[in-house]
């Protein structure tokens, strides 16, 4: 796999360079989110990782995600990223809530943290800002096997990304990370589905069908062209092998 091409641009978003200036230049803008807020995953947070869980936020930058759910009753969330000027800012905004921790530290080489240490790892963007750096297929294999290594057995990688699966399973379905993969499609932010649409709205909380090669189906039509997708990754035990095949089902 490439570059992706499509969404990047000039920048390289996986350059610790590029993001210690953007903090420090939108630092008076205040929290960015990318993609999606709190709110709109809560459902899928909630549903596949405990409040109990120790969780690791990939690429945390400036965001209130974990804020958010310190709030909603998480109790244990460590937070890294490769800018040391988004993490000290995190730090002392936060230096009060011990449920959250800060460290910089880049995704691609996470030797700090031990094998099968964490219960759950959220990535929202960073492995689709990898995947707009150089030597991006190295670099986003690099974040996956590390992501990998430190997941207990049964722990969960939630990948929120703008990537469909032509672009993503490449990348994730591989037999070295021993996953089993749950796709589910959510629109964009504000998204209104076109005055007059006769086909019945989708559940965004049902598993999208997916074909042998973990691909949508070819009749599979989005509601929105431009939705986000949330691929749960599964971390099986060793003696335990899948083949990500037919549909994906609860």
């Amino acid at each position: 796999m490439f570059r992706d091409e499509s969404a990047c641009n000039t920048y390289n978003y996986g350059d610790s360079v590029y993001w210690d200036a953007r903090y420090i230049h939108e630092a008076a803008a205040g929290s960015f989110d990318w993609y999606q807020r709190y709110h709109a995953l809560r459902p899928f947070v909630r549903k596949y990782i405990p409040t109990s869980s120790r969780v690791l936020m990939v690429g945390c930058g400036n965001a209130v995600m974990s804020e958010d759910m310190v709030k909603d009753g998480y109790e244990n969330i460590m937070n890294v990223d490769i800018s040391c000027v988004a993490i000290e800012m995190m730090r002392r905004k936060y230096e009060h809530i011990p449920q959250l921790k800060y460290l910089q530290m880049d995704v691609r080489d996470m030797g700090f943290f031990l094998d099968d240490s964490f219960d759950s790892v959220i990535d929202k963007g960073t492995l689709d800002s990898l995947m707009c750096g150089t030597d991006a297929p190295i670099s986003a294999s690099q974040m996956l096997g590390e992501v990998s290594r430190i997941l207990k057995p049964g722990g969960i990688y939630m990948l929120i990304t703008y990537g469909d699966p032509t672009a993503r399973m490449s990348h994730i379905n591989r037999p070295a990370y021993n996953w089993k993969i749950d796709l589910y499609i959510i629109p964009r932010p504000g998204f209104q589905r076109p005055p007059g649409s006769t086909s019945s709205p989708k559940s965004y909380l049902t598993p999208v069908p997916t074909t042998d090669k973990g691909l949508l189906p070819a009749d599979y039509i989005l509601e929105d062209p431009d939705s986000h997708f949330i691929y749960i990754c599964t971390k099986m035990g060793e003696n335990t092998h899948l083949n990500n095949s037919p549909p994906f089902f609860h």
